[in-house]
């Protein structure tokens, strides 16, 4: 049996997580203070995603960037994928939160949202 651990992101509580697993099953997850804990767990270790957040030039606005996202979060393995494909993208003013920046990034079928206005 192999343990792993980890600490629990999901709050400001930050539980230390210890996973008990045999192969690539999980058996057991210890430490968490609440069920949110042994959620994080169970999929940072069989399919880690995260959330992307960056930049992106707007053009003509009042400002010359805009805070982005991924609308959702995506496989962890595509996160640097994700983050190239918005190096070349320069918008428009204006931007309002919520306008799709790009879709279907880095091929995950989630899109990249504005995240504040800018005029």
């Amino acid at each position: 049996m192999e343990e792993k651990n980890l600490i629990c992101i999901n709050c400001p509580l930050g539980c230390m997580l210890t996973v008990a697993m045999d192969g690539k099953k999980i058996v057991s997850v210890a430490g968490n203070t609440c069920r949110r804990g042994d959620t994080y767990a169970r999929k940072e270790l069989t399919n880690p995603t995260r959330i992307v957040t960056s930049t992106v030039r707007v053009l003509g606005g009042s400002e010359s960037m805009v805070s982005v996202k991924t609308k959702e979060d995506i496989p962890k393995g595509k996160v640097l994928e994700c983050v190239r494909a918005l190096k070349d993208v320069v918008l428009p003013a204006p931007v309002k939160i919520g306008d799709v920046i790009l879709e279907d990034a880095a091929g995950t079928g989630v899109s990249i949202v504005a995240t504040k206005n800018v005029q």
